[in-house]
């Protein structure tokens, strides 16, 4: 549509009446970016990463402690005295020893371990690899995803029928169970691939099993989506007119598909984090000497009931990020897919 001289003249606010279509991805961003529940979901989640990423400057100029060291006779000054961090238990037969709870200062924050590791420090630096090994995971699950999707759904045949079954194997496998076998089978055990060489206690083992297991669940709706763009009539007529694959692949099918990965990205995130957890709660995920959150909970469950910030804190920090990661998840899925709302 275009507007004359003439017209413009007769009518000089007829131009700022045209509106500019906007492409379906600015449409999808502004409406996330319009959700307040989006805004929050974004802050929140970038103070996490930037809490964890300053993790060492925490350690060094704030709580002055080395979280990876034991301080079994390290002391501090609390309220105008020095306390030992492992003190002696005075109540009952007066046995045993006990880490000091939280002083809700720069050091022992949020308590000590019964190593007398300050573990708000530990929560920081167990934070990065949490969410490096949910982030890697969730890369590797969704690009695997999108290249068995797109070339079983658009090649069809054989190629669907193999890649349809293989995903069917690693489906009838619930999720944990599959990533607990797996995880299982390879703890302790290195591997050599010849040019580099993966060590039993590598954060890489859990990354890998994370980001494998997931697979399916995204493969299969980029698998439906792929189909359905494939016979539509775009892709038709470019057939028509002697377009080659590869071109229709990557100019047409690819960023149909891409929205569905952006709508599972915040929510693969969400269980990559709740699977690296639960693995490393039983042993068989991130090894020593790493650690991550889920470790954290497991290295001072016995300290539950004396000091329970210990498990508490890992735990909230957690769910925090879990919680966030959906309510982002649940915002994206709108924006990308309204009809999806209104069937909701």
């Amino acid at each position: 549509m275009t507007i004359s001289s003439d017209s413009a003249a007769r009518h000089p606010d007829a131009a700022s009446r045209v509106t500019v279509s906007r492409g379906p991805w600015a449409t999808a961003v502004g409406r996330i970016l319009r959700q307040p529940s989006a805004i929050i979901a974004l802050v929140v989640l970038a103070l996490i990463i930037a809490a964890t990423a300053a993790a060492p400057i925490y350690a060094e100029y704030v709580s002055r402690t080395n979280p990876f060291a034991t301080a079994l006779s390290a002391k501090i000054w609390l309220d105008g005295q020095e306390v030992l961090v492992i003190q002696p238990v005075t109540e009952g037969l007066g046995l045993g020893t006990i880490p000091i709870g939280p002083t809700w200062g720069p050091q022992y924050f949020a308590g000590s371990d019964s190593l007398g590791r300050d573990i708000m420090a530990r929560i920081l630096y167990g934070g990065q690899n949490s969410l490096f090994i949910a982030g890697i995971a969730t890369t590797i699950s969704l690009v695997f995803a999108l290249l068995v999707g797109l070339c079983a759904g658009f090649f069809g045949g054989i190629v669907d029928t193999v890649l349809t079954r293989l995903l069917d194997v690693v489906w009838a496998f619930p999720v944990f169970l599959l990533a607990t076998s797996l995880s299982v089978v390879t703890i302790g055990r290195s591997f050599d691939f010849g040019l580099f060489e993966i060590r039993a206690d590598s954060i890489i083992i859990p990354v890998l099993i994370i980001g494998i297991v997931n697979i399916p669940y995204i493969a299969r709706p980029v698998r439906a989506q792929t189909i359905q763009v494939r016979q539509s009539e775009f892709v038709t007529a470019a057939r028509g007119i002697g377009v080659p694959s590869w071109r229709i692949l990557l100019i047409d099918v690819v960023p149909n598909v891409l929205p569905i990965l952006i709508v599972f990205a915040p929510i693969t995130v969400a269980i990559s984090m709740i699977l690296e957890s639960s693995l490393s709660f039983l042993s068989i995920g991130v090894q020593a000497p790493e650690s991550s959150w889920g470790t954290i909970i497991r290295e001072n469950q016995p300290l539950l009931y004396s000091r329970p910030w210990t498990t508490l804190a890992p735990g909230l920090a957690i769910v925090l990020t879990v919680v966030m990661l959906n309510l982002l998840g649940d915002v994206v899925r709108d924006a990308f897919d309204p009809r999806m709302k209104q069937e909701g």
